[in-house]
């Protein structure tokens, strides 16, 4: 039976991807006929524990209505913020004015189209189990180095429980929005949602998520994307 409690995507896609050395940003890059935030909107919206999403745009965002992208499930949007964790507020106020509290949001990247099935289910089920939410991951396989400044070797870094954070990371929409709202008010600077919990006292759980689930910020990745959905597809 499913879970009464709906879950919501929320994506950012505010941002411009300067490493893309391009002037369309990342988001409305193509590959396989569709845009990358297609092909991540597709994932999700269709997933069957999904009940929709709320996409974070720039103001005067010229590209989004130029695709015409028609949604299986209902799609809102709203105007983002000059940093990442203001475009996730953003989203969750407008999840939270039209659905109220009792939600979870899935935070994902509209730049990681290659997200399973298989993953989306498993993050979401932990995120129903664990009060603090769950987030896939991956755990870090190199050996890592530090720089003393001067790019030469400081030191070499243990790399035993250390994780890569993807996306989605999915939460309960008030604990998530609470700490944001913190991380707002105290100027803090956060990389992901699931740190803007931590310092609020929570301890995500760690999900491990496959490693096809890349995130596409250089020319090369859009390439690898490519390659890895014919992959899957042909799977």
């Amino acid at each position: 039976m499913r879970n009464s409690v709906p879950v919501w995507a929320v994506m950012p896609a505010a941002g411009s991807g300067s490493r893309m050395l391009s002037d369309t940003p990342k988001q409305y890059l193509s590959f396989q006929e569709k845009t990358v935030i297609e092909h991540s909107l597709d994932r999700l919206l269709s997933h069957p524990e999904i009940d929709g999403a709320v996409v974070v745009l720039q103001e005067d965002d010229p590209f989004w209505e130029q695709l015409g992208y028609a949604p299986s499930k209902p799609l809102f949007t709203s105007a983002g913020g000059r940093e990442r964790h203001l475009s996730v507020y953003s989203g969750l106020t407008t999840l939270q004015y039209r659905f109220g509290n009792d939600a979870i949001a899935l935070v994902h990247d509209a730049v990681r189209p290659l997200v399973s099935h298989q993953d989306l289910t498993r993050v979401i089920h932990a995120a129903r189990q664990h009060p603090a939410g769950a987030l896939l991951a991956a755990p870090v396989a190199d050996t890592l180095k530090q720089d003393n400044h001067n790019m030469e070797v400081a030191n070499t870094l243990p790399r035993e429980r250390l994780w890569r954070a993807l996306t989605p990371q999915v939460f309960h929409l008030q604990p998530l929005l609470n700490a944001l709202k913190q991380v707002i008010e105290r100027d803090l600077a956060v990389t992901d949602d699931a740190q803007a919990l931590e310092l609020a006292g929570y301890a995500p759980k760690l999900v491990e998520g496959s490693a096809d689930n890349i995130k596409i910020t250089t020319p090369a990745d859009l390439r690898l994307a490519e390659m890895i959905w014919l992959d899957q597809r042909d799977q």
